[in-house]
């Protein structure tokens, strides 16, 4: 046989029997056999290394280095879920649905969810091309040579797939091998890792994918998300998975109605104690993939899937002391000091106290025996006080008057829960807060840049706002704390560099009360540029889509502060983009300008997205629900019941997507 055959039918033979071990649990051969093939295969491309191939099943033993991971843009954006804690939350989501959908049953899929880390992993022509972690959801790291290290994701696809799509999963670490990991580092008076998830998590991002090789990761796959995709259904979709070769759980389950929902979730409360892997809860989704598009997405989350969190684990332990933590917009938030307890996987010392009322509400005392669970299996919160081992000479929480840092007198708003250290320009916290804020990823993503070194750059005096950080200078940082010459040089490369941020994503880090993500997009899509949103008017922003007044008052309030006004200057100086970029479309025009467009069905020649993106590159708006502001509904097949119902009943105009391909023409 030909070499270059030889080594081919090696390879197919060995990824069939890491499918049928690490996918279908059934081995057909022994491990001596196996290792054999491996080792065979290993000394041909050796000795042939024209044959290079990097996903031969030999490469998944690691060996390379990586010392940064790109980032890379996700091709379709990786939502978060919204939870639910209460079968009656699960029923009014399924209210919401129906008030959509119309007069529909649809079916739901349930699926266990697991507690890893989030990976998208996309294929081309049967092949692994590249993973990336889920990030913020639009970017996040390329851990494509860590992954291939997992024998349970398949370098190769089995079957009649698509040319390309996108499939998403959890990286998760088995409790058998987590067992076993932290028995050898207590067998080498090594401190043991904390819980599975976040050393899962933690795997992916190791530079050397040989330690990552090391580890029992594996991969449970639950969505595939691609164009002309060949099934209508999710359900059908994980089985088309389970036949290119994915390992997607078998839990799943296909469900007619919320009753059939309810089943799945109180038997699984009960038997995921039996599972070789963390589940915290379940994910429900529409069973549809139409009724999927109909119902579209939140700022954040799909309308169509939920996910119900099972009932956190809770300790008790005692409260020693309280203290008094200060945000980067005067926030006052109290926090429990607890004695060290054991709580779902983590040792668990302090808990968020959230704001005065709770404390007063809880009655909560130092020195109290309090019952302490984690909010969502993340954040610590204390629920009660067991009142019966309270002390008798006992006294109430007196909430602090003064701030703890820079001791101004505390206010509280009315209608507020938090009070507020109105020092906003003198308070250390608060200046360290907004500079951290500032260079943080999802705002300006300042490489070599630090929180620690932030507090670091103000403690010295090199830093006393956001805008110092653009005359920082190599020599004037090199002095700091674990600061190197390259450390220092890749610092001042980082802010450089940061001057090619969005203006989007710049007026997200200037940190303005209520202004967010989602918000500061809003108001850089509609003002194009710092000065014209500085000039606006109450009037003016409350007109801008979604904008209400809170928001309103806070950008003026922000605007009309004179130190505010002299960094903007001084960024704008320092070329930060502070205006938005226009992206020239040969394409594009304003014929649908002014107007509201509503997407609904299946269409020929279009995408979803496609449509969506035409209607705005001509100037038109893509509205997410019909309502009187709606000018047209673009009418593709498959359109939900109760859409069209409220067109009518508006007197909206449902056109076809041949009428609106007419429009454009």
């Amino acid at each position: 046989m030909e070499i270059r055959q030889k080594i081919q039918a090696l390879r197919e033979e060995i990824n069939g029997h890491n499918y049928n071990y690490y996918v279908l649990d059934a081995p057909v051969i022994s491990d001596f056999l196996f290792d054999t093939l491996l080792k065979e295969l290993q000394e041909l491309e050796n000795a042939h290394p024209e044959f290079f191939d990097e996903n031969s099943p030999t490469q998944r033993v690691g060996g390379m280095v990586t010392k940064n991971f790109n980032t890379l843009v996700h091709e379709q954006r990786m939502y978060s879920l919204d939870n639910s804690y209460s079968k009656e939350d699960v029923a009014d989501w399924e209210k919401r649905i129906l008030k959509v959908l119309g007069e529909v049953n649809p079916e739901f899929t349930c699926e266990l969810k697991y507690d890893g880390a989030s990976i998208n992993l996309t294929y081309e022509n049967g092949k692994l091309n590249k993973a990336v972690t889920r990030g913020d959801g639009f970017q996040g790291d390329d851990v494509t040579v860590n992954i291939r290290t997992i024998r349970s994701i398949p370098l190769y696809l089995k079957g009649d797939h698509p040319e390309k799509f996108d499939i998403r999963g959890e990286i998760i670490l088995p409790l058998a091998g987590f067992e076993k990991m932290n028995q050898e580092l207590i067998e080498i008076g090594e401190p043991p890792y904390a819980n599975p998830r976040n050393t899962a998590s933690g795997s992916l991002k190791l530079q050397d994918s040989s330690e990552v090789a090391k580890r029992p990761l594996d991969c449970l796959l639950y969505s595939i998300v691609g164009n002309k995709l060949p099934f209508t259904t999710h359900f059908e979709g994980l089985q088309h998975a389970r036949d290119w070769g994915f390992k997607v759980p078998k839990e799943a389950q296909l469900t007619k109605n919320i009753k059939e929902v309810f089943e799945f979730i109180d038997y699984w409360d009960i038997h995921r104690h039996h599972l070789p892997y963390e589940t915290d809860g379940v994910v429900i989704k529409v069973n549809s993939l139409h009724y999927q598009e109909e119902l579209g997405y939140t700022a954040k989350s799909p309308r169509w899937a939920i996910a119900y969190k099972f009932k956190s684990e809770q300790v008790s332990t005692k409260l020693n002391s309280i203290s008094y933590q200060v945000g980067r917009t005067g926030a006052i938030t109290p926090v429990a000091n607890l004695e060290p307890v054991q709580l779902a996987g983590t040792v668990v010392k302090r808990a968020s106290l959230h704001n005065a009322d709770q404390i007063e509400k809880l009655d909560i005392r130092i020195g109290d025996t309090v019952y302490v669970e984690k909010g969502g299996e993340i954040i610590p919160k204390i629920i009660a006080v067991d009142l019966s081992q309270r002390n008798t000479d006992s006294e109430p929480t007196k909430y602090i008057t003064h701030c703890p840092e820079c001791h101004t007198e505390l206010i509280r708003n009315a209608g507020e829960a938090q009070h507020y250290c109105p020092n906003f320009y003198g308070c250390p916290p608060q200046i360290i807060g907004r500079i951290q804020h500032f260079i943080s990823r999802k705002a300006m993503d300042i490489e070599g840049l630090g929180g620690e070194t932030v507090a670091l750059l103000y403690n010295h005096g090199l830093a006393h706002n956001y805008a110092d950080l653009y005359e920082l200078k190599v020599e004037d940082v090199l002095p700091l704390e674990r600061m190197a010459q390259k450390s220092a040089e890749n610092l001042i490369k980082g802010i450089e560099k940061s001057k090619e941020i969005p203006f989007e994503r710049v007026l997200f880090a200037l940190g303005i009360r209520y202004v967010g993500e989602t918000v500061a997009k809003k108001l850089a899509k509609h003002y194009k540029n710092i000065n014209a949103l500085a000039d606006a008017s109450l009037t003016d922003l409350i007109l801008v889509d979604e904008i209400g007044e809170r928001i309103a008052q806070s950008v003026l309030e922000f605007f009309e502060n004179e130190e505010n006004r002299i960094i903007i200057q001084r960024l704008q100086s320092y070329n930060v983009q502070l205006k938005t970029i226009e992206r020239i479309n040969p394409d594009a025009t304003d014929k649908l300008q002014g107007k509201t467009f509503v997407v609904s069905g299946v269409f020929e020649t279009f995408s979803r997205d496609e449509l969506k993106k035409a209607i705005e590159d001509n100037g038109g708006k893509v509205g997410s629900s019909i309502s009187a502001k709606t000018d047209f509904v673009v009418a593709g097949e498959n359109m939900g019941p109760a859409k069209l119902e409220k067109a009518t009943k508006l007197n909206v105009p449902v056109i076809s997507e041949t009428d609106f391909i007419n429009m454009l023409q």
